[in-house]
């Protein structure tokens, strides 16, 4: 070495060996040693190294000691200190903000003429300051690495300077032995290391480089001191997009280079590491081809095709590097350092598939984790359900979510058109348990809601019919009876519920419906037993042998009914609705899709649906033991949740075919997202009650709160569609709307109607007047091509078509926008929208009492309404469970700043 340094260099080097990076001999002086980084940092260094910091400096902290396992380092409040105080030292650390590091390591060159190296562990450091930093240390002959990285480490001298390289534990990771590793990552760093000893690969140095726009200890360097250390006979490199620092360098020894950021190409700005961003010819790719050059090989190596040479391999992968390097040193002759330690196969701690059947190679079972994880694990699986971060949720939804292209609003992760198709239970049961109800769980929901339906004797149907006989509209007949089905109603059914998820939480049971399963070793104190017991005053209760024998009669199964069973005695209604919830929530809630607070309210919305349905049918129709002539016993057994609507709508059972319409009209109208102003009002109400004390959160007045937000314009207003209709097919003697043979011209129809709509538009605009728009024609989003259509209209029109199912109202409406275009009422073909689905999938239904008379229009006004209803109530149910999981008191104000006062 001369004053300039290494010989063939244009620049100054001092590092002549890997050996001189990091040694015994080093000693080290931590500038901002109380930071953040570094109070966690280095104390692990100073020990595992033996005591190599021999003071840092912290402006204002003098006096002041860093405590390490090996003895206090001390503080001073600048470098100058330290010296005077007789601790001298050759290498500096920088744990500065970016805009301090330049004024450091001036500093530190002015103050100490011993100085060797400085290792920059800041990251972001502006390129002006960099370019300072390297002139002052090529100046003064000191060695730079960095910035942004985390420093140098030797496994053979246990030494470690800088930033975490080898972790918490690096005695664990940095293991003696003949691989060197260069690497623009710190944290790669370390995975590198860890990965080669899978292959029987230890370390000699480490070396993070830091990946700013400047890198002072490059490929380069690396590479000189590579070459000149014996006990290095390989090295692995891990590489970024970003500079020319590895191009046209001479290895040496052989090197496996793993090159990432392939899709960093398109990039205008930095992700990541500051350099990490390709100019001209510096992309992924391009030093790819360098490295491949460099090593004689023509492809990248995989595991699939295994291309090395002696001097190297290219790998994109970091978990292909162990073979890679194996393979390139045994074509030298080479074997590892010592034998295999561990695998890179797939190990998990936990595993959770949600319920879904994963490929065999991704069904992988957990393995015992090391401590202290393995407490920490086993204290994680003893806890029930999901925990869920409270945040503010104004205008927020874990629940629900429109795509703005599409239009479709989708309910935990389900869209509306999928929910469509689904049967009708499996969607009032998804906002609670968040996942679609298997065949089992939907019968349970059917009995529960059958059980509550009847109003008959319950001051509910009091409050229902004096409602409607004032004349309120149907959703205001609704919240009357839920404003009556408050806590005390359900209090005794909740209390239930949370005693049973207490008996069988940490049991092992996977399943609600898993009858198998042994119980037996379950017992129920005497207090807990009475609380499932019918009461002296409930002995004239039918309700409890009735949802027995039900479950029966479906072939229900559950373990907590059969745990209930088994303690003899007679349960009460309460008990078993208890029961049925919890089955309905267990597996949900054992795979943590949902909170143990939803599992535990789940009773109160089953209830409410079963009232808020019973509330739409007329007072007369609710009998002792027949609900609108249907006995008990038939409605438990056998009906099904689509089967109570359309019983409340027109007093009759549907067939298949008038089930599936319904279905699929429910469905579409459970949501439109938690704007809606329907589940604005539902959040309101949680946000109001306090969900940050959520038992004192009235889900019954949640579930108003929903219902005062529906009105003639947000729910009543799907009658305008059938109203539209009704007045195109007056007077031309329609038998059967669902009759492909009907005998209509329905383009005639269309036409006629198109042109006359062209005059009144035509008219209305002489007159200086808005022509009031066409229902179910037309959205403000799928519009301005030449034929225009909304996705959910065409998802539901090819379900029906598949069926061979016809709708003569869809027909008509899709004959109309035609037409509209063709006589040039409109620019282009307008799409037909949902909407026109809802009214025509619904005037269908009810066309046939409609046409006998036994039904109005107000009537099928307030069947548009109700079916309304029933779809938001599902929706609503969503967003009260959510907010109440996850809001904050009172979270959906609106800030002064934000609201207007109007003249």
């Amino acid at each position: 070495m001369n004053a300039q340094g290494l010989p063939g260099f244009p620049y100054y080097l001092g590092v002549d060996s890997l050996t001189e990076l990091a040694s015994r001999g080093d000693r080290v002086c931590v500038l901002n040693i109380l930071g953040g980084e570094s109070r966690q940092v280095t104390p692990t260094s100073h020990a595992f190294s033996g005591g190599n910091v021999v003071f840092g400096t912290s402006p204002g902290r003098g006096g002041q000691k860093l405590k390490t396992s090996v003895g206090d380092i001390p503080v001073f409040n600048n470098v100058r200190e330290g010296l005077n105080a007789g601790h001298a030292f050759n290498t500096g650390v920088v744990y500065l903000p970016p805009s301090g590091v330049r004024d450091g390591v001036a500093e530190l060159i002015r103050v100490n003429p011993a100085l060797k190296k400085i290792v920059i562990v800041t990251e972001k450091i502006a390129v002006h300051d960099a370019r300072e930093i390297r002139a002052m240390a090529q100046g003064a002959g000191v060695d730079i690495i960095g910035g942004n990285c985390l420093g140098v480490a030797d496994s053979w001298s246990r030494v470690r300077i800088g930033g975490a390289l080898g972790g918490d534990h690096p005695e664990e990771t940095l293991i003696q032995g003949t691989v060197a590793i260069f690497s623009n990552s710190g944290g790669f760093t370390t995975t590198i290391a860890q990965y080669l000893a899978t292959e029987g690969w230890g370390t000699t140095t480490l070396v993070s480089s830091g990946k700013d726009v400047y890198i002072h200890y490059a490929a380069r360097d690396f590479a000189h001191a590579l070459r000149n250390d014996g006990r290095s006979r390989a090295a692995v490199l891990y590489c970024e997009p970003g500079g020319y620092y590895e191009r046209d360098v001479d290895w040496a020894k052989p090197v496996v280079a793993c090159v990432v950021g392939r899709w960093k190409s398109k990039l205008t700005r930095a992700v990541g590491h500051a350099g990490a961003m390709a100019g001209s010819g510096d992309s992924a790719q391009d030093k790819e081809r360098w490295f491949m050059q460099a090593f004689g090989v023509d492809a990248i190596y995989t595991p699939e095709n295994p291309v090395v040479s002696k001097k190297g391999a290219v790998v994109t992968n970091i978990a292909h590097i162990p073979a890679a390097l194996t393979a390139v040193l045994a074509a030298g002759g080479a074997k590892p350092d010592f034998a295999p330690r561990g695998s890179l196969t797939l190990k998990p701690w936990m595993a959770n598939d949600q319920g879904i059947e994963l490929p065999a190679q991704l069904a992988r079972k957990p393995v015992a984790a090391p401590e202290p994880y393995a407490a920490q694990l086993a204290a994680l699986a003893s806890q029930v359900g999901a925990v869920i971060a409270r945040q503010n949720m104004k205008d927020r939804s874990g629940a629900s979510q429109m795509d703005p292209t599409t239009q479709v609003t989708s309910v935990h992760g389900h869209s509306v058109l999928e929910l469509a198709l689904q049967p009708l239970q499996a969607n009032f049961a998804l906002p609670l348990v968040h996942e679609g109800a298997g065949p089992n769980d939907r019968a349970m929901l059917d009995i529960a809601v059958a059980a509550e339906v009847n109003l008959v004797g319950d001051p509910v149907l009091v409050a229902v019919d004096a409602a409607r006989q004032a004349g309120n509209s149907p959703n205001t007949v609704m919240a009357a009876a839920a404003a009556i089905v408050g806590p005390k109603r359900v209090e005794r059914a909740l209390a239930c519920t949370r005693a049973l998820i207490d008996l069988f939480a940490g049991s092992g049971l996977r399943e609600g419906h898993h009858v198998e399963f042994d119980h037996s070793g379950i017992r129920a104190d005497a207090a807990t037993r009475a609380l499932f017991m019918a009461r002296d005053d409930e002995s004239g209760d039918t309700h409890p042998e009735a949802m027995l024998e039900a479950v029966k009669a479906r072939g229900a199964k559950s373990v907590f009914l059969d745990f209930l069973l088994r303690l003899d005695g007679r349960l009460s209604r309460d008990a078993i609705l208890a029961a049925i919830a919890t089955t309905i929530a267990w597996g949900p809630l054992m795979r943590k899709r949902i909170s143990r607070l939803t599992a535990e309210t789940l009773p109160w919305y089953l209830r409410l649906y079963g009232v808020m349905v019973g509330a739409t049918i007329p007072a007369e129709r609710h009998q002792w033991g027949m609900l609108a002539g249907i006995p008990q016993a038939e409605r438990y057994g056998a009906w099904t949740m689509a089967d109570l609507c359309y019983l409340a709508m027109t007093g009759k059972k549907p067939n298949a075919e008038q089930a599936l319409p319904l279905q699929i009209l429910i469905g579409l109208l459970i949501s439109n997202g938690p704007g809606s102003i329907s589940a604005q009002g539902a959040k309101g109400a949680v946000s109001a009650d306090g969900p940050q004390t959520p038992q004192r959160v009235q889900i019954n007045k949640a579930m108003v709160g929903f219902l005062t937000h529906t009105g003639y314009s947000h729910g009543g207003n799907g009658f305008e569609g059938m109203a539209f209709l009704l007045q195109q097919f007056k007077g031309t003697g329609l038998k059967d709307p669902t009759d492909p043979k009907h005998g209509l011209d329905l383009k005639a129809m269309a036409t006629a109607f198109a042109k006359t709509y062209k005059a009144d538009k035509r008219a209305a605009k002489e007159a200086g007047q808005e022509l009031r728009a066409l229902p179910g024609v037309h959205h403000p989003v799928f519009k301005g091509k030449p034929v225009n259509h909304d996705p959910r209209e065409r998802f539901i029109a090819e379900f029906m078509a598949e069926r061979d199912q016809y709708n003569v109202f869809h027909a008509f409406y899709r004959e109309l926008a035609q037409a509209l275009y063709e006589v040039g009422a409109t620019p282009y073909v307008f799409c037909v929208n949902i909407d026109a689905v809802i009214a025509a999938l619904l005037l269908a239904l009810l066309w046939a009492d409609y046409s006998s008379g036994a039904l109005t229009e107000r009537d099928l006004e307030t069947a548009a309404f109700t079916v309304f209803l029933y779809g938001r109530m599902i929706g609503a149910a969503a967003e009260i469970d959510d907010h109440l999981n996850r809001g904050r008191n009172m979270d959906t104000r609106t800030p002064e700043s934000q609201v207007a006062f109007v003249a």
